[in-house]
């Protein structure tokens, strides 16, 4: 059984209008196939929504903190606020694991595979909140719990592109260029998933997740970067 949700509105300080809206953003498409009937629809197209309006508020939030900043710049700040890793980090401080609605086998899930569904589940929530109490709730949400993060971005310089530093450090090292394999595609053309692997001299150095290529390999080169201590 799902638990009481009114226990995670206290938590984040919003009360939903349509409670319906709020299981609906905790509810995995795989949760929808093994309870048919019971729940009216899973979360992608709130997560869809939740997207557009998570970028709109952190580009005007950047936009307005940052105004000697170029825009390929607030563009690397932006990606690193919003990506997976930093939604999924944002959802785990709030509690979102304790309520997703997952099937059996989703359920058993760990590590970068929960995490992408913890980010997801963060964009639909967004979404939720745009659409039960508008723009200026979403961006009240946005600003107390995600917003403040990037700070430590861009004092740890975690805006800067993963796949770059990992090729400057490989071939400092090891003096070639690291490649990439899709090891794993699935999900429909409209929510594909991907896991990608890096590798230098036919070694993996790390897998990576994410919703396109292009996101995996990142994804990849950054866990390898952690791996590496670089």
């Amino acid at each position: 059984m799902p638990k009481d949700l009114k226990i995670f509105e206290e938590k984040i300080g919003f009360h939903f209008n349509d409670a319906a809206l709020l299981r609906q953003a905790f509810t995995h498409r795989s949760y929808v196939n093994e309870h048919r009937g019971e729940v009216p629809g899973h979360n992608e197209r709130l997560e869809f929504l939740g997207d557009a309006v998570l970028e709109l508020i952190s580009t005007h939030f950047l936009y307005e903190k940052y105004p000697d900043q170029t825009e390929g710049d607030l563009t690397a700040y932006r990606a690193s606020l919003v990506n997976a890793v930093t939604c999924a980090e944002v959802a785990n401080e709030i509690g979102m694991n304790d309520y997703l609605l997952l099937s059996r086998g989703e359920s058993k899930d760990s590590g970068r595979a929960r995490s992408i569904l913890l980010a997801n589940a963060f964009e639909a929530l967004v979404g939720a909140i745009y659409l039960d109490q508008g723009y200026d709730a979403a961006r009240s949400f946005i600003t107390q719990f995600l917003l403040p993060k990037i700070d430590e971005i861009v004092r740890q310089r975690l805006w800067q592109d993963s796949k770059s530093a990992l090729q400057e450090k490989v071939q400092e090292v090891d003096s070639v260029t690291p490649s990439y394999e899709v090891l794993k595609e699935t999900g429909p053309d409209h929510d594909k998933h991907f896991v990608v692997g890096v590798y230098a001299k036919k070694e993996q150095l790390a897998q990576g997740e994410g919703q396109s290529k292009q996101e995996a390999e990142q994804d990849a080169a950054r866990a390898a970067l952690e791996k590496k201590g670089w």
